[in-house]
């Protein structure tokens, strides 16, 4: 048992010590324990949350659902902009763009955007908060947690160890998504009577789906290529954006195909 934690914290040590040190000092991103803590405590909620809330009435956050999703439009409509403006100043190839570890103003601006985003997902992990005080169980879908769960891990590891080179294109997509889709709920959080407006709810799935898609590719294309972005990081992108098409895909056909065929 002892030999057993002497190799978990020396894991650890290497995870620590061989990051981005320019990103080492920010908020979470030394070591992989607050995030494993905020993982917990995540999946601890999702298994609490509904219990606690069986015998009470679902809670009105119709102003809170209002002003959080308009709030994360402009932190990604924020993110976007960083994304964009400094990979074009930084002339980025599209196809293979190593991370400048250096700490010129572009490079660390590049990485601070990284880190944004990174935080973004955790404070995404509200969605499912508020799904549990509203008692929309039928929300909490292995494809919500599962996808809010990893992406916090997913991109600490990007932070910490690559934060800049091939990951701009990540952050400038999906992004973009993103201010459209809480433009979606913002909207929809005004009540039923915004349903009209929002008949185009499945092209937003659509979207998602396109975005894991391009992901694919451009991380496959590097795969194959010599470029100088670790392959690891790679390969993970691509794993992950294959379980992502899968359930998305999966949700759009039981969402609007299935439900079409029923009709």
């Amino acid at each position: 048992m002892a030999s057993l934690w002497q190799n978990v914290l020396a894991v650890h040590q290497w995870i620590v010590e061989n990051g981005d040190k320019r990103t080492d000092p920010w908020l979470l991103v030394y070591s992989p324990v607050p995030v494993a803590l905020i993982f917990l405590v995540y999946l601890g909620g999702i298994w609490a949350g509904p219990r606690l809330m069986k015998h009470r009435e679902p809670v009105d956050l119709k102003l809170v659902l209002i002003w959080y999703n308009f709030s994360m439009v402009l932190l990604s409509a924020y993110m976007f902009h960083e994304f964009l403006v400094t990979s074009w100043l930084s002339d980025y190839s599209l196809l293979c763009q190593p991370v400048d570890y250096s700490s010129r103003p572009l490079a660390m601006r590049m990485a601070r955007v990284c880190w944004w985003f990174f935080f973004s997902k955790v404070i995404e992990l509200s969605d499912t908060l508020f799904f549990i005080l509203r008692k929309k169980n039928n929300q909490l879908t292995f494809l919500h947690v599962y996808h809010h769960g990893t992406m916090i891990f997913n991109w600490w590891a990007g932070v910490k160890y690559v934060a800049g080179g091939q990951s701009f294109f990540i952050g400038l997509v999906n992004t973009f998504v993103h201010i459209v889709m809480y433009s979606y709920y913002g909207l929809a959080a005004f009540g039923p009577h915004m349903q009209k407006y929002l008949w185009w709810k499945r092209y937003l799935t659509s979207l998602q789906l396109l975005q894991f898609f391009l992901f694919l590719l451009h991380t496959g294309y590097n795969l194959f290529t010599d470029c100088n972005f670790p392959d690891s990081m790679n390969a993970v992108v691509f794993a992950y954006c294959v379980t992502l098409i899968v359930l998305f895909t999966n949700f759009y056909f039981q969402s609007y195909l299935n439900r079409k065929k029923q009709k």
